[in-house]
């Protein structure tokens, strides 16, 4: 049951985040509204979204306490970063920053790097700056901010526990396999958002 599940999710992300797709979370413009735009808005960001189930799938591979360390960590840190962009901050390569993201998180999960707890949170929050810096300009042409924000902040949450659920799936020994496959996935996309970030390819 769990392998199906796996192929189930992996058939999602590629469908969600299948180059057809016609821009990326951090590149959208005239993002406007409160709750739930900032709640749909990773949803339908296709880098976004496959750079936080990585977060999840990982923290689930790692096990305690980093199965709710890095979930809890990167929506802070995030918001930190959203911050340095509303006051003004630049962040050099916020554009790459993101995809590049996906590529090692999703390598992290399909090689089952196994690293220190700091090292592992560390990581998780350095590209969490890079997501919250991204999103954080679009946060001041909302009619609700705030409202928009809790939205976006909740949305990443729920990417990161779907990623859990299914890292979950390495209690068996198919499910080992089948989400360090789901690792592939996730840094073969994020390789090419990033080419389409460089102009390498079509977005």
């Amino acid at each position: 049951m769990a392998p199906r599940f796996l192929l189930s999710f992996m058939l999602l992300v590629l469908a969600v985040s299948c180059p057809g797709t016609p821009a990326f979370a951090h590149a959208q413009e005239g993002v406007a509204g409160g709750f739930a735009s900032g709640f749909s808005h990773p949803l339908t960001g296709p880098d976004h979204l496959i750079a936080m189930v990585a977060v999840g799938l990982w923290g689930a591979q790692l096990g305690q306490p980093l199965i709710w360390i890095l979930p809890m960590t990167f929506p802070l840190v995030m918001a930190f970063g959203g911050l340095l962009a509303l006051i003004g901050v630049p962040m050099p390569f916020v554009a790459w920053g993101v995809p590049i993201s996906a590529i090692v998180l999703g390598l992290m999960v399909a090689l089952h790097v196994r690293p220190p707890v700091w090292l592992a949170a560390l990581l998780v929050a350095a590209f969490a700056i890079f997501h919250g810096h991204a999103h954080g300009g679009e946060v001041p042409d909302a009619v609700n901010p705030l409202a928009y924000s809790i939205g976006f902040v909740l949305a990443t949450g729920l990417l990161h526990l779907a990623g859990i659920l299914v890292g979950l799936a390495v209690a068996w020994p198919m499910g080992v396999r089948a989400v360090r496959a789901c690792g592939v996935v996730i840094a073969v996309l994020g390789g090419y958002f990033l080419a389409a970030q460089m102009g390498m390819v079509g977005a």
